[in-house]
């Protein structure tokens, strides 16, 4: 009997040394009785160095046991096996992490007479599982500080995540309330739909893929807004699990498109008006002086003619074309900026009514009704007060004739003291312009009017004028209810305008 009982002691003392893992064998009161082969080699002893010690002893040196949640007496009161992760520093102050399980052995009673505590080494598996958590932590900075808006979204439509950045650009004042939205609810009517359709043409990007797409988005206030998006579908296991979209705001770069697009059209309009400013100075010079012989003898011929000759309405016709032509010829000049301007400091609202009082058929005004708009300061320029008279004439006959001599003309004076300009706006509620006439409107000689009706030079004239007072016009808008001229002028100061009198 002695012999089975030693034979099968023998055995269990195999098995408990075969445990791939550092194991003590300790009494409900921390007492170790036992420990396997693993253990004294790990931790470099033997049985008797150990056994009769608490496992506080063997494990911190330490009378009392320092880990305040040591999970043995949970295991000795329910008789459940409990488990508790610990870390610790080497010599070398290298980390490592144990996770020691307690597993209770019962007795006869059906009560904890011994435990198993077991030590195992999760350093590599608790350092990889630090890293994850470093990396998702570091992956949620990245998408929640891109300034790039991100939405994820499941293949049925509902949104998973929105970053920030998409909160703003789509309207949302919180995850929260985004998380009432579908993927439908971002896009106008069939976007959806479309873009979903070019995810899943591998002739378009690939399986999946989709790059630098223009299309438009709809904010939660029902705003459009132009984007660039970038989209993929997120597989797994060849299962379509998740869909990303990465969209950038067009709106800013559009505006300086739009803006450089101006700016080469103004460019490429001041080239195309020197061009023909050289053309129409040298026709004008070439024009003038058999206009000045012809008005000279047409004037002779007229005093020697009776006042009721039949001839002397003829000639009173031919008197009438030439200064006509010379006219045209003073228009070419001004536009060719070959006169010589006399600039003064003058008060914007000031030209307005000089203008006004100058126009030679006051009967063209009769049935206009004339709105000011005046800023209330004075607003100082530096022109030639008689070449900017001439540009406000021009504007107000081309808007009588577009209101057909009657309707509402609107001056309105005021600084745009960003970019230190005097601006005044000519606003007349006529038939407006055509959006194919625009980019002609200033070119010489073009005219929407009937043959013999109009030179096409006053337009051109008035753009020529504001350039040679270093300043600028354009067309602020038109509609079929009427238009409105802009022209900018540079704002003088007043200390400046002292310097000027000087």
């Amino acid at each position: 009997m002695n012999e089975k009982l030693l034979r099968e002691i023998d055995w269990r003392m195999k098995v408990f040394d075969s445990l791939s893992f550092p194991t003590l064998v300790i009494t409900p009161d921390k007492i170790i009785v036992a420990g396997n082969q693993v253990f004294f080699d790990k931790f470099n002893t033997t049985l008797e160095d150990i056994v009769g010690k608490t496992c506080h002893e063997v494990f911190y040196n330490a009378k009392q046991c320092p880990n305040k949640q040591c999970p043995l007496p949970t295991v000795v009161a329910e008789c459940k096996g409990q488990s508790s992760l610990h870390s610790v520093t080497t010599k070398s102050r290298k980390k490592l992490w144990e996770d020691r399980v307690f597993s209770p052995i019962l007795g006869d009673d059906g009560k904890v007479a011994y435990i198993l505590e077991s030590v195992r080494d999760v350093t590599r598996v608790k350092n990889l599982e630090i890293a994850l958590k470093e990396t998702e932590a570091f992956l949620e900075k990245i998408f929640t500080g891109s300034p790039i808006a991100i939405v994820v979204s499941d293949r049925y439509g509902n949104i998973l995540l929105m970053n920030p950045a998409a909160q703003e650009l789509f309207g949302y004042s919180s995850w929260e309330a985004a998380t009432n939205a579908s993927v439908a609810d971002l896009y106008p009517e069939g976007v959806a739909a479309e873009i979903r359709e070019h995810l899943k043409d591998e002739t378009i990007g690939g399986k999946g893929k989709l790059h630098n797409m223009n299309t438009t988005i709809l904010k939660s206030d029902g705003e459009e807004i132009p984007v660039e998006i970038t989209a993929s579908i997120i597989y797994e296991d060849g299962e379509e699990i998740a869909v990303v979209g990465i969209y950038t705001d067009l709106r800013e770069k559009q505006a300086v498109e739009k803006k450089l697009k101006e700016t080469r059209a103004r460019l490429a309009q001041a080239e195309k008006m020197a061009s023909i400013g050289k053309l129409a100075a040298g026709i004008a010079h070439e024009i003038n002086n058999p206009l000045t012989g012809i008005l000279f003898y047409a004037e002779m011929k007229q005093t020697e003619l009776a006042a009721d000759d039949p001839e002397r309405g003829e000639v009173a016709a031919v008197i009438e074309d030439v200064n006509r032509c010379r006219d045209i010829v003073k228009n070419l000049l001004a536009y060719s900026r070959q006169s010589n301007p006399t600039k003064e400091i003058v008060q914007l609202s000031e030209v307005v009514d000089q203008s006004l009082a100058l126009i030679r058929d006051p009967k063209a005004l009769m049935n206009i009704e004339i709105v000011k708009e005046i800023y209330a300061d004075k607003i100082l320029v530096h022109v030639d007060r008689n070449q900017i008279c001439r540009v406000i004439i021009n504007l107000v006959m081309n808007a009588v004739s577009a209101m057909e001599n009657a309707g509402t003309l609107t001056f309105r004076t005021y600084r745009d003291t960003v970019r230190q300009q005097a601006v005044m706006e000519i606003e007349d509620s006529g038939c407006g312009i055509p959006k194919e006439h625009l980019p002609r409107i200033f070119d010489p000689f073009f005219t929407t009017k009937k043959l013999g009706e109009g030179t096409g030079l006053g337009l051109s004239t008035v753009y020529g004028l504001i350039r040679e007072n270093k300043g600028s016009i354009d067309v602020k808008q038109t509609s079929e209810n009427g238009t409105t001229f802009r022209m900018e002028l540079p704002l003088l100061h007043l200390i400046e305008s002292a310097e000027q009198e000087s």
